[in-house]
Order: C-alpha cells, then sequence, then structure tokens
C-alpha cells in the first residue's frame, strides 16, 4: 500500500477506532453497572409517575422532580451515565470531521498532521477515484444540476449509510427484543426504547449523506464494535429476568451449572456412585472358579 493509497487511511482510521474504544471499555463497564440500577428503580420510578399522573399543576410536577432526584440520589443512578461513551467520542469524532474538510486545502497542515501528511489526507482516494473527504451530499448537488460527478463517491456513501442503518437497527433491536425485563417493558423506559429503535437508525441514514467517507469510516466501524460489544454483554451479562438472561440460565444448566443470586455460577457436581460391595467367597468356591491347576 501506498503512502498516499485511501485505504492506508482507512486502516489507520479503524486503528484510532480500536484504540478508543478499547480505551473506552472500563467507563462501557460503568454504564452496563448504571444501567442495571436504573432497572433496579424503574418500578420505583414508575411508582412516583402514577402518584402524579394527570396532575399538571407547577407544584405537582416540582413534587415529582423532587422526589425522582431524591431517588436517583439515594439508589445512586444517573439516568444520563449511558450517554456518556458517546459523548467521551464526540469530540474525536468532530476533530476527525474538521481534519477531512480542511486537509486537502491546508498547505501547512492540519494540528498534529504537517503539510506533507496534511496533503497526503486530503489527496487520498479510494480505489483512484473516491476522495476520503468526499460525500454523497457533495455529489448530489452537480448530479442534480447535470453537471459532471463522482458515481464512486455516491456508492461507496450510500452503501456505507445502509451498513451504518442496519448495524444501528440491529444493535438497537437486542436490547429491546432480549435484553429487557418484564418490569421494564411495562415502563414508560421501554416506549423511549422502541422510539430510538426506529428514531437512531433514521439520524444516521439522513446525517450519513453530509459526512465524508473518511467519516463515515470511523462511523461504521464504532457502529460493528458496539453491536459486537452489545452481543457479548448480552450474552454474558444480560438483564435479569430477561428473555437473554432466561437464554444464558438454560445454558448453564445443560453444563451442568447453576446462577446464584449474586450472579456467580455455580458447579453442580454429580453424586458419586456407591461402590459395589464385593461378596466374600469360600475357599472351596474359590477354587472352583479358578478352575484346576495344569
Amino acid at each position: 500500500m501506498g503512502f498516499n493509497d485511501g485505504i492506508t487511511w482507512v486502516l489507520s482510521i479503524v486503528g484510532l477506532v480500536l484504540v478508543v474504544r478499547a480505551a473506552l471499555i472500563p467507563i462501557f463497564v460503568k454504564q452496563i453497572k448504571s444501567q442495571r440500577k436504573m432497572l433496579e428503580v424503574a418500578p420505583q420510578l414508575k411508582k412516583i409517575q402514577d402518584k402524579y399522573k394527570g396532575k399538571k399543576d407547577q407544584f405537582s410536577r416540582e413534587a415529582m422532580s423532587r422526589e425522582t432526584m431524591a431517588l436517583y440520589k439515594r439508589t445512586g443512578t444517573n439516568p444520563l451515565s449511558s450517554c456518556l461513551p458517546l459523548l467521551l467520542q464526540m469530540p474525536i469524532f468532530f476533530a476527525l470531521f474538521s481534519v477531512l474538510n480542511n486537509a486537502q486545502r491546508s498547505e501547512a497542515g492540519v494540528g498534529p498532521l504537517n503539510s506533507e501528511l496534511a496533503r497526503s489526507f486530503g489527496n487520498a482516494t479510494l480505489f483512484g477515484d473516491a476522495p476520503l473527504h468526499s460525500s454523497f451530499a457533495s455529489q448530489w448537488t452537480p448530479m442534480m444540476a447535470g453537471d459532471p460527478f463522482n458515481g464512486s463517491v455516491m456508492i461507496i456513501a450510500a452503501v456505507m449509510v445502509v451498513l451504518m442503518t442496519a448495524s444501528q437497527f440491529i444493535t438497537q433491536l437486542q436490547i429491546v427484543s432480549k435484553n429487557m425485563s418484564p418490569e421494564t417493558k411495562a415502563s414508560p423506559m421501554f416506549k423511549q426504547q422502541r422510539i430510538m429503535l426506529y428514531l437512531l437508525p433514521l439520524v444516521f441514514a439522513f446525517s450519513g449523506v453530509a459526512f465524508p467517507l473518511g467519516v463515515m469510516f470511523y462511523w461504521l466501524t464504532s457502529n460493528f464494535w458496539t453491536m459486537i460489544q452489545q452481543f457479548l454483554v448480552i450474552r454474558n451479562m444480560p438483564t435479569p429476568g430477561s428473555e437473554a438472561a432466561k437464554a444464558r440460565e438454560e445454558r448453564l444448566a445443560r453444563k451442568g451449572k447453576l446462577l446464584a443470586t449474586d450472579g456467580d455460577i455455580i458447579v453442580v457436581e454429580e453424586p458419586k456412585k456407591p461402590a459395589q460391595r464385593q461378596q466374600p467367597v469360600s475357599k472351596n468356591r474359590a477354587k472352583k472358579q479358578s478352575g484346576p491347576k495344569q
């Protein structure tokens, strides 16, 4: 691969995703624990909401808000903690977007990139025809005006938008269909998750066409990481009471293991069969069994 080859820069972007997401694993584990706590307090939260249901006056709304915040403080939960990994990635995402937009126009370099690297990044293309700084939207206007446009950029961008949308939908579907307890499904939180199931893929579909190909590679790789990570978490650390938790218990039972209430795995040993007691044999009978001597 050449220094100016787009594949070289794509692999660099993929490597950046792997480094960033690996560094965020401890925060992701903390996020999972916070989500568990949120699920535990969901019934109490629903009681507070039912208590003030139908009351629209300001006093009732303030009282409900106070009781809700007191519940969060008492249980050590934070409804915004699930957004932390995404928020921490946003500066990197927008920095990459800025670099791709400005690199091809910069002579002095962009940030830590010197002028040579900036020109290389700005001129990098996929398949020799699709610049990494180009987007679907940048080719849409000349196409509609009947001017020359880059069809390779539009095809690659369209395929990536479809993959991004599908991966986001599958990730959300895993949570909604397998990793929610019956109590959560009966709460307003489930309705919000159902809305996000269809809303987030649409956000990816409409916003993806405006992003450069390089940014879309970052986004797509991050989506695949999230999808695989979510699958492993649901399989090995499912929400108690969910369909995924029942499936895990069945898998453990088939292997002769049980799940304790604290989540630890208990190995069930099969009872040993009692040794068969050997009956004493008389001398005459023993001689007959051994047969005559030769």
